[in-house]
């Protein structure tokens, strides 16, 4: 294993990576580093190819030192698809969908399941537990399963029906608050605190792993590419631990020499009913404030106090990228116009990408002939309530 040591972006401590650690005591999350020089030492872009079409393709750089451990249901290499018909509409002739509603568990919350849990149980742990809105527990319920570990997920009463399901179905202890994904997270803090240790907080970053399993998007990305960035990537934003991932993916590849020094700019998609760092953003804060009255029809980024926020905006201002705010309205439209013109059921977060690219596009910060790559974060059809069908005619029979 090429894993050397986690590391606190806020305050630089080095920590052990070899025991179970949550937060940095400045209480900043923490970030897996590895020796790089020695992974390109016996690793070439040449090599992948002849490997399985799965996230596990680059296990030099995950954490995970023995594949015993490995906890899988073949997670990783979703498609990266062209939009030609509705790139046409929004003038964005080389436009592309990563669409991670193939993934295990219908969402791309299966790649952070996949290595948080295997790393986790590498390291003794026996029992995790996480707040949610949804999708992330229904994925680590799921791998935690696979794995043989306990766990609790804790999500707000709004959240997807389905995702309740299938916690439930992979023998989890669930718990619905009434509240927003903050207010599980207060939930979960008690009922680790109350465990002795017994119990892991494997909530969005504060354990380091999630993200080297949400990394790998950006590896897919590159290599599906023939080895070569496109101009933007636009991924929408909650807690933010895939634009992070990504982010820190894009580094590693060009420490490595596998790309050349220009790096996509990275655009944060939020909700006008809920954007604590699109406002940041544009006030050139390096914290977000918690925002009030959450609410968006895009559930999964509903979270009014992002724990990643100073990583997410130095991502942004890092690849010089930007943040923006969508309307709800235009999100179910524009996801209903897609799938009309390209087939293609996207998630609301998803979608909201889509609205986004249409406004930057339109407003000239996406530029005519720059390559778009646009997250699609979850199978469309976990969310059928999207799609109003109450009009459809009633034939007689």
């Amino acid at each position: 294993m090429y894993l050397t040591h986690l590391e606190c972006p806020r305050c630089g401590r080095e920590h052990d990576a070899g025991q179970p650690t949550n937060l940095c005591g400045c209480g900043s999350p923490l970030l897996a580093r590895y020796d790089l020089a020695a992974v390109a030492e016996v690793l070439t872009p040449e090599r992948f190819p002849l490997r399985p079409a799965d996230l596990w393709r680059y296990r030099e750089l995950l954490p995970v030192a023995d594949p015993r451990h490995e906890t899988t249901l073949g997670e990783g290499w979703t498609p990266l698809l062209r939009a030609p018909a509705y790139g046409a509409e929004i003038g964005i002739a080389d436009l592309m969908v990563k669409d991670e509603g193939l993934t295990p568990t219908g969402s791309f919350k299966a790649r952070g399941a996949a290595v948080g849990v295997s790393r986790a149980r590498e390291l003794g742990v026996r029992h995790i537990a996480m707040p949610t809105n949804g999708n992330a527990g229904a994925a680590w319920a799921t791998y935690a399963a696979r794995a043989g570990l306990g766990a609790t997920i804790v999500m707000p009463l709004d959240a997807p029906a389905i995702c309740r399901r299938e916690c439930v179905a992979a023998g989890a202890d669930l718990r619905l608050v009434d509240g927003l994904i903050s207010d599980a997270g207060r939930l979960v803090a008690g009922l680790v605190a109350d465990s002795g240790g017994a119990i892991f907080d494997a909530g969005t970053l504060r354990e380091p792993y999630r993200l080297e399993g949400k990394k790998t998007m950006g590896y897919e990305i590159v290599e599906q590419l023939g080895w070569q960035v496109p101009d933007v990537i636009i991924y929408p934003t909650g807690g933010g631990v895939g634009l992070i991932g990504i982010q820190k993916a894009l580094h590693e590849l060009r420490e490595l020499g596998w790309i050349e020094d220009r790096l996509p700019r990275l655009v944060a998609v939020q909700s006008t009913g809920c954007a604590p760092i699109v406002r940041a953003f544009a006030a050139g804060e390096q914290r977000a404030r918690p925002w009030a009255d959450a609410h968006t029809v895009a559930f999964g980024i509903t979270v009014p106090a992002p724990l990643g926020d100073e990583l997410i905006l130095d991502a942004l201002r890092d690849s010089a990228g930007t943040a923006i705010a969508v309307d709800d309205a235009e999100i179910l439209a524009d996801l209903r116009d897609f799938a009309a013109r390209e087939g293609l059921l996207l998630c609301p977060e998803g979608a909201a990408c889509l609205t986004a690219a249409r406004h930057l596009r339109a407003g000239g910060w996406i530029r005519a002939g720059e390559r778009v790559v646009v997250l699609n974060t979850g199978a469309g059809v976990k969310y059928p309530e999207t799609v109003d069908v109450a009009d459809v005619p009633v034939l007689p029979a």
